[in-house]
């Protein structure tokens, strides 16, 4: 009976998996920002975690719109292989846009960047400052999901210092040519798990308790708060901020999750089904660096290139300040 049921399950489950694979097929197109070829020429886009999944999928549509795009890697050689295969796709694409004419195409820059180290970050951003003269957009891309307990090279609790407090470093470093490149914006890929998030001030680091799911969820809701009060900071200034969550995507950002291996088919069956391509996942990042539609919005939070509500802990003003002043102090911005 265990095994009747056990195979009844899997049918069914194949079942599901098929019918929304159907649906895909005939599902909504997807949808390009802005839906010109030209829009981002002359523009200078920064994504960081730009060789892989979201990140890789937001640069190639950046440049298919002309943008000159910067990768901000942490690997070196991978993202310099992953810049060979975009170069290749835009010229094979042809017929239109950029892409059509190698000469035409938006140019593809790769930087070393690594957010789980602060001085990384710092040369990055020097590097930058001398050699940039214009940043139009910031895509605070990367990330790390569900690791086990590590820390940073500075020694934050791995999670929270590469999504939160490597952006945030990244960010206020980059702050003044964004506001002499204004109108500019700044992008900060977020997630829908923020909401199993809280901000432990007694606890940031992880040190009395850890647990991956959480850890991951607070830095997620860190996002959201740091978007929020950067944005007040930001008012009058013609430099934006958004906040988005994805979806669920299928990258490889879930690579320290452990899946046995007599269900990882049928896992892999439904993450085709069920979950967005890096393509789709990647849509609203590159509506908010992109899309007139959203000129002079800021301190928003989006999901498929529509705002969104956030649970009121997403919003509470005396928490985001008291994040910002915090991880000033911990990444050495104030002593």
């Amino acid at each position: 009976m265990a095994l009747v049921a056990t195979v009844a399950a899997l049918l069914a489950a194949l079942g599901g998996a098929l019918w929304l694979a159907a649906r895909r097929f005939v599902g909504p197109s997807v949808r390009h920002g802005g839906g010109d070829s030209g829009l981002m020429h002359g523009k200078t886009v920064l994504i960081t975690g730009a060789n892989s999944g979201l990140g890789r999928a937001t640069a190639a549509e950046l440049l298919r719109l002309g943008a000159r795009v910067i990768m901000g890697c942490r690997d070196r050689a991978r993202a310099e292989e992953a810049a060979g295969q975009l170069r290749r796709e835009l010229r094979q694409a042809g017929g239109s846009g950029p892409g059509s004419d190698a000469g035409e195409a938006g140019e593809l820059v790769v930087r070393e960047l690594d957010l789980a180290s602060l001085r990384s970050v710092r040369a990055f951003c020097q590097e930058m400052l001398q050699e940039e003269p214009r940043l139009d957009v910031l895509i605070n891309n990367a990330g790390i999901f569900h690791c086990p307990y590590m820390k940073t090279e500075d020694g934050f609790e791995m999670q929270f210092g590469v999504n939160h407090l490597g952006h945030f470093l990244l960010t206020n470093l980059l702050l003044g040519l964004l506001k002499s490149s204004a109108p500019s914006r700044i992008v900060v890929v977020s997630s829908k798990l923020y909401k199993y998030g809280d901000i432990n001030f007694e606890d940031l680091n992880s040190e009395q308790s850890y647990n991956k799911s959480f850890c991951y969820s607070r830095s997620k809701l860190a996002n959201i708060l740091f978007t929020r009060e950067l944005a007040r900071r930001l008012e009058g200034t013609n430099v934006t901020v958004n906040v988005l969550h994805p979806g669920i995507v299928r990258t490889n950002l879930g690579r320290h999750i452990h899946i046995p291996l007599l269900v990882k088919p049928l896992f892999n069956l439904v993450s085709w089904a069920f979950f967005k391509t890096p393509v789709e996942g990647a849509q609203t990042s590159v509506y908010l660096a992109s899309s007139p539609e959203v000129e002079g919005v800021s301190g928003k939070y989006f999901g498929d290139c529509k705002e969104e509500a956030l649970l009121p802990k997403a919003m509470d003003e005396s928490v985001a300040r008291k994040l910002w002043d915090i991880s000033e102090v911990m990444v050495g911005i104030l002593k």
